[in-house]
């Protein structure tokens, strides 16, 4: 494939057409004259920018195929994430060496200055955490196990399945030894099997490059997951609750661009950088324990079996409680030096909305004047921020997919998936419409996105592209105005014409044994007499009356 489906390439270039700056005449070009390659790292500095509005324009430019699957660059983008996979290891191994040189005295005089911040991190992440439960309980994921691919991955399946651990989790497989899962497993003759760690694999990211995960062994997954909630739970007496943290990052990185008081900082290849030896320090010795019985110790990638210098990786069910937990740490041990504060006064008023450190995984904001002690702190134990990404000066703040220009909103909208399907091409159309209705026009929507908002209408069939309706109704409609809705009222409730997705056929339990049916059961998942979904849940779509108010 050397070239955009035409309905993309449509509404790109028209919208670049109206768009009208330099920047946007440079993608235009490019995808003309087909050099994608240069089109996929186009990017543009806030820095340079005075006016929201003229960065919003450019940023929408060259963002919009950002994302999108099929762009014919000639990247081999699986290349891409296999290097960064190596280079995150050797990151891992170079942290490991000087980090182990802290235990073992022979010291530089650059470490004696990060004793203290390694001290005071330890110190915080004792104080979150607390006891390390023994006992926890384990849960299933969505996703992928070492033994457990493609559609059959549900509870069930997984139930069904061979368990696979790793033999540094043997501690918890008494624990497993006692559940419905594990009865199920006995009784179909199915012992665990071990394994000397997860699998390397790849999904889409974005045009340059595709983002590497690991998949679990599933009973390591099992209770990771357990250890991860339990994280969670206890970020929550701080003030972190990871379950919206995203929004109140949002609001915060917008005050942040117009008081320019915080600064947002993104790391690279977060997880992957989190070394063994940096967790072996901050975390309390049984915690450090726990999880490390639970980690995987080698990946499996490209046929060949590596030891990994990482702790752990995506996909492990735990990994993003634990950077977050470590990133907030570091970052509070960074402020406590910054402003001379003793770490027992820091503590018992701790409270990350007291001291303005937020943290959600790898998405860090804190104080500006605690930057570049934070920064440097991060290098030191590691990590390598992103300095595409992250922001100190300017009127440009961005966290957990909030973008900010001096208070506005300018995120611009991503094409993710290849339109060919009336549903995809309803999901474009509204992002364009969201383009045009950003802070700058809020009411009436910027004129300069109405050319291609139609130009998306017109590749939707005509039965389906008079499906209108609000915003609130998300996709399953083309968002437009009141009167262009198509409604009817029964009953004093009205009805919105929506094109909705059809639910796939349940699985049914006839498919499993009696004892795996028991377990499900047993485990909370499951649709009664019905049986279970698939993981691809949606069959197709079809139009519908969807009641709206």
């Amino acid at each position: 494939m050397n070239a955009l489906p035409r309905e993309v390439e449509s509404v790109v270039l028209t919208l670049c057409e109206d768009l009208a700056t330099p920047i946007s005449l440079g993608v235009f070009l490019r995808i003309k004259y087909g050099e994608f390659n240069q089109l996929a790292v186009m990017a543009v500095d806030p820095s340079s920018y005075l006016s929201s509005e003229d960065f919003y324009h450019d940023y929408v430019a060259v963002s919009i195929l950002k994302k999108y699957p099929e762009l014919p660059t000639t990247i081999d983008r699986k290349a891409v994430a296999v290097e960064s996979f190596w280079a995150s290891e050797k990151a891992c191994c170079s942290a490991n060496v000087r980090l182990k040189s802290l235990k073992d005295g022979s010291l530089e005089p650059s470490d004696l200055a990060c004793l203290e911040l390694i001290a005071r991190a330890r110190k915080v992440t004792s104080f979150i955490l607390g006891p390390c439960p023994d006992l926890v309980k384990g849960r299933f994921g969505p996703g992928a196990t070492f033994g457990d691919r493609g559609r059959l991955t549900t509870v069930p399946d997984k139930m069904s399945s061979q368990p696979t651990l790793t033999s540094g989790a043997l501690p918890f497989l008494f624990q497993w030894s006692g559940t419905a899962w594990a009865s199920a497993c006995a009784n179909a003759g199915k012992i665990p099997t071990f394994v000397r760690g997860n699998r390397f694999t790849t999904v889409p990211k974005d045009s340059t490059k595709d983002r590497g995960i690991c998949i679990e062994p599933s009973i390591n997954v099992f209770y990771q997951l357990g250890y991860g909630r339990v994280i969670r739970e206890r970020l929550r007496k701080i003030g972190i609750y990871l379950d919206r943290a995203q929004e109140v990052h949002k609001q915060v990185a917008r005050d942040a661009s117009i008081k320019k008081h915080l600064a947002t900082i993104d790391l690279s290849n977060a997880s992957d950088t989190v070394s063994t030896e940096l967790v072996r320090l901050l975390l309390p010795s049984h915690w450090y324990r726990a999880l490390d019985c639970l980690r995987s110790p080698t990946t499996v990638i490209d046929g060949k079996t590596v030891h990994l210098h990482k702790f752990s990786s995506m996909g492990n069910g735990f990994t993003f409680e634990l950077e977050t937990l470590l990133f907030l740490a570091i970052s509070c041990a960074a402020l406590t030096l910054c402003r001379g504060l003793a770490m027992e006064d820091f503590i018992k008023d701790f409270d990350v909305r007291v001291w303005d450190v937020y943290v959600f995984g790898d998405d860090i904001i804190v104080p500006s004047d605690t930057f570049s002690t934070v920064i440097a702190a991060l290098r030191y134990l590691g990590f390598t921020p992103n300095d595409r990404k992250t922001f100190n000066h300017g009127s440009f703040r961005e966290s957990c997919g909030g973008d900010f220009f001096n208070g506005k909103d300018v995120r611009p909208y991503f094409i993710k998936e290849v339109p060919n399907e009336p549903q995809r091409l309803i999901a474009i159309a509204n992002g364009i419409r969201r383009l045009g209705r950003k802070d700058h026009y809020p009411s009436i929507g910027d004129p300069l996105y109405l050319r291609s908002w139609f130009r998306v209408l017109d590749a939707i069939p005509s039965d389906i592209r008079r499906l209108r309706g609000p915003e609130g109704l998300g996709d399953l409609v083309i968002h437009d105005d009141r009167e262009r809705w198509s409604t009817r009222w029964r009953n004093s409730i009205r009805y919105i014409e929506s094109y909705v997705p059809i639910e796939a056929k349940y699985v049914s339990w006839s498919h499993f044994r009696p004892d795996v049916v028991l377990a499900t059961a047993l485990y909370g998942t499951g649709d009664g007499e019905r049986g279970i979904l698939p993981r691809d849940s949606v069959s197709g779509f079809k139009k519908r009356w969807v009641p709206f108010s």
